[in-house]
C-alpha cells in the first residue's frame, strides 16, 4: 500500500544541525529520525512509499536508497525549495496516483499504529462522498495549547471547544490536490480551514506516544527518552 512522508523541510529551528545534515537524517535512538516513520509504515503494510526531498536531499536519498533494507520500496519527488505541505503533495501526484493514501511528516515520532488507517482508507476508498480527510488529533502539546480543531462525534470543526492538535498523520483523499500548481510553494493550512469547513473531514484522537519534533532540545529529550527505553531492563 502506498503511503507518503514529507521530509522537504529545512528544518530552521534546527540549525545549526540542519546546516549540514537534512532534518529527517537527525539521529535519534540510534537511527535516522525518519527511519523511525518508514518502519512503523511499512510494519503496517504501507510499503510503497513517497518522499519528497529538497534541502539536502541527495544525503537522504543516499541513506535510504530505493528503500529495500527496510522492505519498502521508495521513490522520491524533488523539489528544488521547499514547496510547504499543500505545494509538495500536489507536486508529487506523478508518484502517488489516485485514490486515499496516509500522508506523514518525517519529524514526528510516535507509537501510533498505521493499521488503524486500513478499515478508515477502505471506507474512504468504497465512496466518492465525504469525507475526503481523515485527520489524526493529539492532545495539545504545551508550546500549542489552543490547540487546532475541535472533534466531536468524529467530525472536525472550525470552531468550539475543547480544541485539539492536529498530529500531523492523515489520511487523504488525492483529487483534493488535483487543481493544484505543481512546483509551487503552497501551504495547507488555507486548505485545512476551507475542507473542514465544508465538511469534508473526519478525525480520531490519539493519545498515546506523540513527539513534535522541532528544536535541538526536542531531539535530545526524544533521545534520550529513546535510549533509556531500548536500555531498561
Amino acid at each position: 500500500m502506498r503511503a507518503m512522508i514529507l521530509g522537504a523541510g529545512r528544518g530552521e529551528r534546527m540549525r545549526p544541525l540542519t546546516d549540514t545534515r537534512p532534518k529527517p537524517l537527525l539521529d535519534v535512538g540510534g537511527k535516522p529520525l525518519i527511519v523511525w516513520q518508514i518502519e512503523r509504515l511499512v510494519a503496517a503494510g504501507f510499503d510503497d512509499l513517497v518522499i519528497n526531498v529538497s534541502h539536502l536531499s541527495a544525503d537522504i536519498e543516499a541513506v535510504l536508497g530505493d528503500g529495500a533494507r527496510y522492505g519498502a520500496t521508495i521513490r522520491y519527488s524533488r523539489e528544488f525549495f521547499p514547496l510547504e505541505v499543500a505545494g509538495g503533495i500536489a507536486t508529487a501526484l506523478p508518484l502517488l496516483g489516485e485514490g486515499v493514501v496516509p500522508i506523514v511528516s518525517a519529524d514526528i515520532h510516535t507509537a501510533y499504529d498505521y493499521v488503524r488507517l486500513h478499515a478508515r482508507l477502505a471506507a474512504m476508498e468504497a465512496t466518492s462522498e465525504p469525507p475526503h480527510l481523515h485527520m489524526v488529533m493529539v492532545p495539545n502539546p504545551e508550546y500549542h495549547a489552543a490547540g487546532d480543531f475541535v472533534l466531536a462525534d468524529g467530525r472536525l470543526a472550525l470552531s468550539g471547544a475543547p480544541r485539539l492538535t492536529f498530529g500531523n498523520i492523515a489520511l487523504y483523499r488525492l483529487s483534493l490536490f488535483r487543481d493544484l500548481a505543481r512546483g509551487k510553494r503552497l501551504k495547507i493550512l488555507p486548505h485545512y480551514r476551507d475542507w473542514i469547513g465544508r465538511g469534508w473531514a473526519s478525525g480520531e484522537l490519539y493519545t498515546g506516544s506523540w513527539i513534535n519534533v522541532g528544536t535541538p532540545a526536542d531531539l535530545d529529550h526524544l533521545d534520550r527518552l529513546l535510549r533509556s527505553t531500548v536500555q531498561a531492563p
